[in-house]
Order: structure tokens, then sequence, then C-alpha cells
């Protein structure tokens, strides 16, 4: 019999991240269509994934070993060859060449629907803290992609997402969802895991801190240019 080898590859940070993101995208679809008051609570859960993807962007740096950027930014021939048939070793460990794309892909997005939402004014009763640095053609512009271009990119690609894991769970019999809730993975062969200790998670904890200070002074920019 082949030996299996259980390995932490996601720690706690990064799988409290994926589902806190998760829950929060649903949120903020639900508020948006819902409208009215719920805008305020749209409003807040924005700023609430603007301290997530900051988190995850400082994480990604200085995380777990899978949870590194490093660990899956490919270059495109070990893309190529991955659509091909030719898998590196390690293209199933932590995310696969293509699921690292969907990452980027799905972080990029995300941060260009956050940054115009805090750019945003329907011109009723919400507006964005930073819209009064800049000029209104860029405010129309930002609200313009905000409502009618970025929410969509958001949901397809979350779609497509969702579709990766169905084909890799019912095709390729992989487990992804358990790995991303107990952290470990059971691999054919010995790899290195990612930190996940007391230390770790504490400076995870102290970065997640500042990443919510940090949404919380862009959101109290708002507030300030109201007291004028």
């Amino acid at each position: 019999m082949t030996q299996q080898h259980t390995t932490r590859i996601w720690d706690l940070p990064t799988r409290i991240f994926h589902w806190a993101l998760a829950a929060s995208i649903v949120a903020l679809v639900v508020t948006a269509k819902v409208g009215g008051n719920a805008m305020e609570w749209h409003f807040r859960l924005g700023y609430g994934v603007l301290a997530l993807l900051v988190f995850r962007i400082v994480w990604g740096l200085i995380g777990g070993r899978w949870s590194r950027f490093a660990s899956f930014l490919y270059s495109p021939v070990r893309v190529l060859r991955y659509l091909r048939g030719s898998a590196h070793a390690e293209d199933s460990i932590g995310h696969s060449p293509l699921g690292a794309l969907s990452v980027f892909a799905l972080l990029a997005v995300l941060m260009a629907q956050v940054g115009t939402g805090l750019l945003s004014d329907d011109e009723i009763a919400f507006a964005g803290p930073l819209t009064r640095f800049v000029a209104n053609a860029v405010v129309g512009q930002a609200t313009g992609y905000h409502k009618e271009i970025g929410q969509y990119l958001v949901l397809g690609l979350v779609a497509l997402h969702l579709l990766a894991i169905v084909f890799y769970v019912l095709v390729r019999r992989q487990r992804l969802v358990r790995p991303m809730l107990q952290g470990d993975k059971v691999l054919p062969a010995p790899a290195a895991p990612s930190r996940d200790d007391l230390a770790s998670r504490a400076v995870a904890l102290v970065v997640l801190a500042l990443s919510a200070a940090l949404a919380w002074w862009v959101s109290s920019l708002g507030t300030a240019a109201a007291g004028f």
C-alpha cells in the first residue's frame, strides 16, 4: 500500500480569512440587492472586506508556507505544463496553477470593487468616504464600475471558483473543502508543512487588528467630511 502523509497545509488564519471572506461576499450581494437601510450594512461589510484583503496581502508575505504568494506564483510555462497534464509534484499540495490564477484574479477584482465602493456615490443617501478627495468625474466612473461591472466580475469569478471545486471533487476525486476546514491534507509524499503554532497565530491576530484599524480609519474619513 502507498504510504500517506498528513500535512498541515492551510494555517488557521488563512482558513478563517477564507470563510470570513466567503460569508462577507454573500452578505454584500444580499445587502446590495435589498438596498435601502441595508446599505448601511453594505458599507460596514465593505470595510470588513477591506480589512480582510489588507490582512491577506500581508499574510501572503509572512504567513504559513502554502499561504504565501511565493508558493503559488507560477510561471506561464508551469501553468501550460499543468494544463497539458504534466503537473509538477507540488502542484497539488497548496494552490494548483489554475487555483492560483483564480486566487489572484479574485483578490484583484475584490480590491477593485472595494476601492471603487469607497469612491462611489448613489446621489441619494450614501457616499464612500473617499469621494471628497477626487473629482466628480472620477466618482461617476467609480460608481458606474462598482454597480455595472465590478459586481458581475466578482459574481462570475465566485461562480467559476465554485464550479472548479465541484470539478476537482467529483471528477478528479480531490478533497478541497475538508483541508480548508481542518487545515490538513493527506498527501502521497512528504511535504514541508505550513507553520501554524500559537506564535504565528498571535502574529496573525496583530496583523488583523492593524488591518481592521486601517479600515476603520478609512471609514472615519467620511464621518470627518460630514462634520465640516
